[in-house]
């Protein structure tokens, strides 16, 4: 016998593109937090091009494929059989080199019962008797060598099975060798990667209906992830009310925030304004209250970097959203970086975005979006588009985007599920690419769908 070695099957890409490339159009999949967000839609333009949205899932659907979960099924049933008969191959041995050393005596023992004439001495009789005793534990390792013997037999007999039907979905996935199939895959996660880049922006055509996460909380309040930390970290952090707070709860997974468990506190050194807080890159942004000074607090250190006054920015309710509370200066992030939402007296109390410097929180670029705030609902931004609702009551939709790449803007009429009645929070993530909300108390989610083409290499 032999020991049975069968190399592992290649570990999955921790990254799968779903594209879905046909006539239809508007179709959404939502899957739960625990999985990630996804999302896809697509249509088909005029010329025949295949126009797609897709959305990356923070985890990888290879794991869930049905052949990958039988390869390593028999993967693994093949390593336990290759164990028994390792075992047994050893415990064979053993009985062998037993029975060998008592084949000596048994022909003794045969010897002298030939030559006996029926007549036995009482000496030579107990002889015999006790050389019989030395060979009774025989019996019961022949009757294990035998047992053992058709235990091989039916383990090379799965084997062979086993065998088959990993030679069977070798040949299905294109009998590639390990090595061999372990570049493939490394060479399409570059790929898909950089298709990623490219998928990361797109116009805003849909936003889906509410999944309510949690209800916890007064009626205004804020919750986020980081939008710059890797998929395996799913902190989230909790900010209840809209004024004079400083207690901020970090939550370790969005499960312990579903639950309630599992959470740290950080007072803040000096209080918050309104509800427009971002964290990015392990840092709390936030507007200090009763100023229009921007706050770079670090989770980590428990310390605040930066702190800079945003030049003529108004607040203390002087330009909030339409449902007040101290909401004059709202801070997003996108694909793009960090942006502060604001307006100022010189320019009438119309939207005023700015690009600002995540280490110095130095104003980089603003544009006067020429909206006026006191008509918005809540605002978000998605790669450099800011887009704005017109209400914070039932019935809101999206219905104003502004192009900061163009500096231009116009009116749109995308709907906007208001479930609760009252949004006074509303932030884009652009790492799972879905909108939160604090909605009267719940805390909400929303996927959206992004308009893409997608053009390759060698197109014309």
């Amino acid at each position: 016998m032999w020991p049975l070695t069968v190399p592992p099957p290649p570990p999955p890409p921790p990254l799968l593109l779903l594209l879905l490339c046909s006539g239809l159009a508007g179709q959404t999949l939502f899957q739960s937090p625990e999985e990630g967000w996804q999302l896809y839609t697509s249509a088909q333009a005029p010329d025949g091009k295949c126009i797609c949205t897709a959305v990356i899932p923070a985890q990888s659907t290879c794991s869930r494929d049905g052949r990958s979960r039988e390869l390593r099924q028999l993967m693994g049933k093949v390593q336990n059989v290759s164990q028994s008969m390792e075992v047994l191959e050893l415990r064979t041995y053993r009985d062998l080199q037993y029975v060998r050393s008592m084949e000596t005596l048994m022909r003794s023992l045969d010897a002298r019962l030939r030559a006996a004439d029926g007549s036995l001495s009482a000496k030579s009789f107990q002889e015999l008797k006790d050389r019989m005793s030395e060979l009774l534990p025989l019996s019961s390792v022949l009757e294990q060598y035998k047992a053992d013997t058709r235990t091989i037999v039916r383990l090379r007999e799965e084997v062979r099975n086993l065998s088959s039907s990993l030679a069977a979905i070798q040949e299905e996935m294109g009998a590639y060798g390990y090595e061999d199939l372990q570049r493939r895959v490394m060479a399409l996660e570059a790929r898909l990667h950089a298709c990623a880049q490219k998928l990361g922006c797109g116009k805003l055509t849909g936003v889906s209906n509410p999944i309510t996460v949690r209800a916890m909380g007064s009626r205004f309040g804020s919750w986020m992830t980081d939008t710059m930390a890797p998929s395996a970290d799913s902190r989230v952090w909790y900010m209840d009310g809209y004024y004079k707070g400083r207690r901020v709860l970090e939550f370790r997974t969005l499960g312990d925030f579903i639950k309630g468990q599992n959470f740290i506190q950080h007072l803040l050194p000096q209080p918050w304004a309104g509800t427009g807080h971002v964290v990015y890159n392990g840092s709390l942004f936030y507007n200090k209250y009763q100023s229009n000074v921007v706050v770079k607090y670090h989770f980590r250190s428990r310390s605040v970097l930066v702190q800079r006054s945003l030049p003529g920015a108004g607040y203390n309710n002087t330009f909030p959203y339409s449902w007040g509370g101290f909401s004059d200066m709202d801070f997003m992030v996108d694909e793009s970086g960090l942006w502060a939402v604001y307006t100022t007296n010189q320019n009438a109390g119309n939207i005023v975005v700015s690009r600002l410097d995540p280490h110095t929180l130095e104003v980089v670029r603003s544009w006067d979006t020429g909206y006026p705030k006191r008509s918005a609902g809540e605002a978000f931004m998605i790669c450099g588009v800011l887009y704005v609702t017109n209400s914070h009551l039932a019935g809101a939709k999206v219905y104003f985007a502004y192009f900061t790449n163009t500096s231009s803007y116009e009116y749109t009429d995308v709907p906007f599920h208001n479930q609760y009645s009252h949004i006074s929070m509303l932030d884009y993530n652009p790492r799972e690419r879905a909108l939160y909300t604090w909605n009267n108390g719940h805390q909400v989610l929303y996927n959206v769908t992004l308009f893409h083409v997608i053009s390759t290499a060698g197109d014309p």
